[in-house]
């Protein structure tokens, strides 16, 4: 990611191992005509259950995170058996946060749609105006927070990537949890509430990864 904001995310679930996807995936994907560069990233928090009962997951967990950075032209392949596909534009608003220079070494990736189709734009405005802001300062580990939203629509309709420069990642989410509440008077006030979830929010998925290895198409 490195400070940057791509057109195109195109991300790859999988059950692989990041060593294992690299060599039998990655290089694939990288070929493809407008692919630019391809990063993998192990899940540090696999099968987590730390935000239940009140979001549960709806895409099952998986073990590695391949993404690739690609041109508006890219047409997305058709994954092999195994391997969930997403595949996100920039929304346009732009990514909050810093540039640092030094490179992005670890990742929280956040999925979430809306309850109904018509609370869409609403749940957009929340995240970009209400929930992200505060989290984007640096203070607890964040550096750059992009949105990213589903080329075709559906299912899981947003995507968050919160960017760290420490390669461990749940340092930065674990940091939010134990810190925010305070930001707002505590875990029962209606200004954390605010803060903390929309009447439209749907958590689709929710984890920490660290970057394992990258490669570009040159």
């Amino acid at each position: 990611m490195d400070d940057r904001s791509s057109p195109i995310l195109y991300l790859e679930l999988s059950s692989l191992t990041p060593e294992d996807y690299a060599s039998s995936r990655a290089s694939e994907v990288l070929a493809l005509p407008g692919v630019e560069r391809a990063t993998w990233w192990r899940n540090l928090m696999p099968h987590r259950k730390d935000f239940e009962p009140d979001f549960v997951f709806r895409i099952p967990d998986f073990e590695t995170l391949g993404i690739y950075e690609a041109q508006p032209d890219f047409v997305p392949p058709t994954p092999p058996e195994g391997i969930r596909s997403l595949n996100f534009r920039h929304y346009p608003r732009p990514a909050q946060g810093f540039l640092d220079g030094k490179k992005t070494l670890g990742l929280m990736l956040v999925l979430v749609s809306p309850r109904e189709e018509s609370g869409a734009q609403a749940l957009r405005d929340w995240a970009d105006f209400i929930h992200i802001p505060p989290l984007a300062t640096g203070n607890i580990g964040f550096k750059m927070i992009t949105p990213y939203e589903n080329v075709n629509g559906g299912e899981p309709r947003f995507m968050h990537l919160y960017e760290t420069a420490n390669r461990y990642a749940e340092s930065a989410l674990q940091s939010e949890v134990h810190a925010v509440p305070a930001w707002y008077g505590g875990i029962d006030t209606d200004a954390y509430r605010h803060w903390q979830v929309h009447e439209q929010l749907v958590v689709d998925y929710l984890n920490t990864f660290e970057l394992v290895g990258d490669a570009t198409d040159g």
